[in-house]
């Protein structure tokens, strides 16, 4: 151990260079290597989705599956009061989503219904958000209640939010991925 005045530098013992070789050459062969085939479906699946690979590949790292559904809130999507409207880049990327489930969180004054209707066709189902502040056993009840009539696993499902209430509503709920809207949305 390292005495009184020790600024916990590098070693100065011999091998050094050889032990960061061997950690190295240890920690690559612990990621797996994927055949191009698995990656040139997975850079599909991707696209289908409206997500870059690198994204795509952080929520398959993160949860371990592929993603099945997205979860809207209204901030995210931009529907706001005091006349909410969906705007044309939220429509466009919600219309190339394919074999993807879409589910809206609404907040007063919006309703599940009126989203339904500024935004039909592009979203499967909507429910109502936690209400604020809402503590966890609340929150993650009214989202798995959001996602248990479509039967999805909430692990397989994408959080896309726009404040932090949103993404601690992603962990209380255990979803799969949290992804910021303006991610999400980007390009």
């Amino acid at each position: 151990m390292p005495g009184l005045g020790h600024n916990n530098g590098p070693t100065m013992e011999p091998g050094e260079s050889w032990r960061r070789h061997a950690w190295g050459k240890a920690r690559a062969q612990l990621m797996p290597v994927l055949p191009i085939e698995v990656v040139r479906l997975r850079v599909k699946r991707a696209a289908e989705i409206g997500l870059d690979y690198k994204t795509y590949a952080s929520i398959r790292a993160a949860s371990g599956h592929d993603v099945i559904a997205f979860m809207f809130s209204t901030n995210a999507l931009r529907l706001l009061a005091p006349q909410p409207s969906l705007p044309l880049d939220r429509q466009e990327k919600l219309a190339a989503i394919i074999d993807t489930g879409r589910v809206a969180l609404t907040r007063a004054p919006l309703t599940p219904e009126h989203v339904l209707d500024l935004a039909s066709g592009l979203i499967d189902h909507a429910a109502s958000a936690p209400r604020p502040f809402a503590p966890w056993g609340e929150s993650r009840k009214a989202l798995l209640a959001a996602i248990s009539a479509q039967k999805w696993p909430a692990d397989r499902v994408v959080m896309v939010g726009d404040t932090s209430d949103e993404r601690v509503w992603a962990q209380s709920a255990r979803l799969g991925y949290y992804l910021p809207a303006d991610r999400y949305f980007a390009a």
